[in-house]
């Protein structure tokens, strides 16, 4: 695996979900593989689990790290061909990537759509100039797209708490005070497709996600529906794809636990942050359902196996 932006860079999804797997019963296991070796961590947006969970990946495999707020720590990027740089930006892509792969072994980079220009974010501009002028590994920390680090987590995580060989997964929309980006909801479905499971997307009128990442996928807009005999019901708001960028005015689709009852005992993912109350109410997320704070722990050894692969390759 020469690079991880989505679930076209894995060889074999599975493999690597048990590789994941592996790493949680016994995390230090390969801590001289990254000897010597800088992880770079890019931030053009706000991180919590994101950051935290590749640093500490990193560490476990004797990597250092250096991190890279771009918005406040570096000179503002350009990235147009052809562009007089005489405005706001002071350094273009083109030479900024390649000194940062001449700086570290594997760089994770992490960069938000702006909602605006559909087009221009499903370009996913950013994460591609650092695989076209980079010579070093890329991890996608979340594109304007995609999430795959999540969704390698979100995978791990069903794999293990599921009682049955082909489960019922539910990915239901949620309301929102501002709009989200598709990514997670998106890759959520490119991971599923390599999977065992009856899944379900559920979503309001107006809220479609793109027929990119939904061909095949059963669909149902009565959540009530959707949810019956759901094993998981995964959580996540996204803003509007055809009306991109809207939110959607729907508050009855909060879940609660009420509306849990009516699945098969599922358990409630998220990936968070979430809005309790808004998103998911308190008597859910408080509830035996939840296991959002496992799912997160999980994204520390979905990293591990990622930064793992990498390491092997680049050997």
């Amino acid at each position: 695996m020469k690079h991880f932006t989505s679930v076209t860079d894995v060889p074999t999804p599975m493999g690597l979900i048990q590789k994941a797997s592996a790493i949680k019963n016994d995390p230090f296991t390969n801590t001289e593989l990254g000897k010597n070796k800088v992880m770079g961590l890019v931030f053009f947006n706000a991180s919590l689990r994101t950051r935290m969970s590749t640093a500490r990946a990193a560490y476990n495999l004797g990597m250092k790290v250096i991190t890279l707020n771009v918005t406040a720590d570096s000179w503002q990027l350009e990235f147009e061909d052809g562009v007089r740089m005489d405005a706001g930006t002071a350094e273009h892509i083109k030479e900024a990537v390649p000194v940062l792969c001449a700086y570290c072994d594997i760089i994770g980079v992490r960069s938000f759509p702006g909602l605006v220009n559909q087009k221009e974010d499903y370009a996913e501009r950013v994460i591609h100039a650092f695989k076209d002028f980079g010579n070093c590994p890329i991890v996608n920390l979340e594109s304007t797209t995609l999430h795959p680090l999540q969704s390698l987590t979100d995978m791990m995580t069903i794999e293990e708490y599921k009682q049955n060989a082909c489960p019922k997964v539910v990915i239901s929309w949620a309301p929102h005070i501002k709009p989200l980006p598709q990514a997670v909801a998106n890759s959520f479905l490119q991971w599923s497709s390599h999977m065992d499971f009856d899944l379900t997307l559920t979503h309001p009128k107006g809220m479609e996600l793109s027929e990119e990442f939904t061909a095949g996928v059963h669909i149902e807009q009565d959540q009530s529906k959707a949810l019956e005999g759901a094993d998981f019901v995964y959580v996540k708001n996204w803003s509007s794809f055809n009306n991109y960028g809207k939110i959607g005015e729907a508050p009855e689709w909060e879940l609660t636990k009420d509306k849990l009852q009516m699945t098969n005992h599922a358990k409630l993912m998220h990936c968070l942050p979430v809005r309790r109350n808004v998103v998911i109410s308190d008597d859910a997320l408080n509830s035996e359902h939840s296991i959002v704070v496992s799912q997160a722990e999980n994204r520390l050894y979905a990293a591990q196996a990622v930064l793992t692969e990498l390491l092997n390759f680049s050997v």
